[in-house]
């Protein structure tokens, strides 16, 4: 599909909405899982164009990938893989990027051609690469230095104690901290400076454990120790994704009701289900049992000063949906955001100007002003184009704005242009918001 004019809600969100296993989770638990001695079966991997990244590439480095939907089996082989003279291509997955590099830069030799979108060539790496070279393998980069394109020439790790610069990116000390599980020594990695997105940082550490791994934070130094058994009985179940469910948690803004995910424990390793309390600061209501969250209500108040950076894949969802809420929204702590799929800063900010709001754009902000008459007036004659960035997340966020009924009277007004992003992380989300829409349509 070049474009998809979403259709509004013409009755207030019921039941749950279903949301494919985590990506930040599965793409972890495969470089684990690799990393493991035998085979390891995951539940509920999330099968989107981010995973299947990955799984080409064990598949080019030799390593067995068995298929059993919904259930995937990963041949561990303690990060030795069988071909050591390959080129992969990491598209614009962030996670691949920096976790496979890492843990190929374990082997004693080998060459590794790192080819990425052209996305991807502006993302952040010069922390994963220096750290790389310290460690003892040669690092050669055939654009701007610091950027994709590269190749890896391993060498294996050297040095017990490592310094890493994390600062553009969690994912660099996250790939780092699971390729020392195989480290042929125990290893010390200090992070220098700050990072963002910390919580991803503490689901690596909880997950390293979760396969077996022993890892230890004793300031100001990450301890592991060299081996990873693999999960309890070779079996690990990936949670539904945090960053996926902030569409369905927001979706009682634009049409009211109510919407609940399951499968998600109390204890989730996803930090980005803060999402769920920035909904209930602006009114809404938030039940939380055992395993599942469930969210209802209408916006009653605005929020200023939220600061995503500990769970800033989620804050497209709060921009997107500002248009509908009472006031003011201020968005900080998202610097970060500039060097991901797309500068999501800017795409946001002129995305929403698009639809007659004003919005004051910081390097590490955004303000956003509603005008519903703008959104009204904007939209009388045809639905308003949103540019998607060739990003998942600014298609999905703008998908739940216009489900509200803007107009009264069902007539769509908001186009995604380029829809099929979405299957970076999400390959049904305008399947299952249909769903939800025909579920809250036939309600009337």
């Amino acid at each position: 599909m070049d474009s998809v004019v979403v259709q509004p809600f013409q009755g207030p969100a019921s039941g749950e909405a279903h949301v494919p296993g985590s990506k930040s989770i599965s793409n972890r638990a495969l470089i684990l899982a690799l990393l493991s001695e035998g085979s390891v079966c995951i539940g509920n991997l999330l099968h989107s164009q981010d995973t299947e990244v990955l799984r080409e590439a064990f598949r080019k480095l030799g390593v067995g990938v068995r298929e059993e939907d919904p259930a995937i089996h990963i041949e561990g082989c303690a990060g030795q893989v069988k071909e050591r003279d390959t080129s992969i291509h990491v598209e614009n997955a962030g996670t691949v990027a920096r976790f496979l590099p890492a843990a190929l830069s374990l082997l004693p030799c080998g060459k590794f051609r790192f080819e990425g979108s052209e996305a991807m060539m502006k993302r952040p790496m010069a922390g994963l690469l220096d750290s790389i070279r310290a460690l003892g393998s040669k690092i050669e980069c055939r654009g701007d230095e610091g950027f994709f394109p590269f190749d890896l020439h391993p060498a294996g790790w050297t040095p017990s104690e490592l310094s890493v610069d994390a600062a553009g990116s969690s994912q660099i000390l996250s790939g780092l901290l699971i390729a020392a599980t195989r480290a042929p020594h125990p290893m010390k990695i200090r992070l220098s400076g700050e990072t963002v997105s910390k919580p991803f940082v503490e689901m690596t550490v909880r997950m390293i454990r979760q396969f077996g791994g022993t890892i230890e934070y004793n300031d100001p130094y990450y301890e592991i120790e060299p081996g990873l058994t693999g999960p309890a009985l070779m079996k690990y179940e990936v949670e539904p994704d945090a960053s996926a469910a902030s569409y369905f948690f927001g979706l009682p803004i634009a049409v009211g009701g109510s919407t609940s995910i399951s499968s998600l424990p109390q204890k989730s390793l996803q930090g980005d289900l803060a999402f769920v309390e920035v909904l209930e600061n602006i009114g809404l209501s938030v039940h939380r049992s055992e395993t599942s969250i469930s969210v209802k209500g209408s916006p009653r108040h605005t929020s200023r000063d939220i600061n995503f950076n500990a769970f800033s894949d989620t804050f497209l969802t709060l921009a997107a949906l500002s248009p509908l809420l009472p006031g003011p929204t201020r968005i900080t702590g998202i610097a970060h955001t500039r060097h991901q799929e797309t500068d999501r800063i800017t795409a946001m900010a002129t995305e929403l100007r698009k639809l007659g709001q004003r919005v004051e754009e910081t390097e590490d902000s955004l303000t956003i002003h509603p005008d519903r008459e703008k959104l009204i007036s904007l939209s009388r004659t045809g639905p308003i184009a949103i540019e998607t960035y060739d990003d998942h997340r600014v298609a999905m966020s703008f998908a739940i704005l216009g489900s509200h009924d803007l107009h009264g009277d069902a007539r769509g007004w908001i186009k995604i242009l380029n829809p099929n992003c979405c299957r970076k992380t999400f390959p049904g989300f305008f399947e299952e918001l249909a769903r939800m829409r025909l579920i809250a349509n036939s309600s009337q």
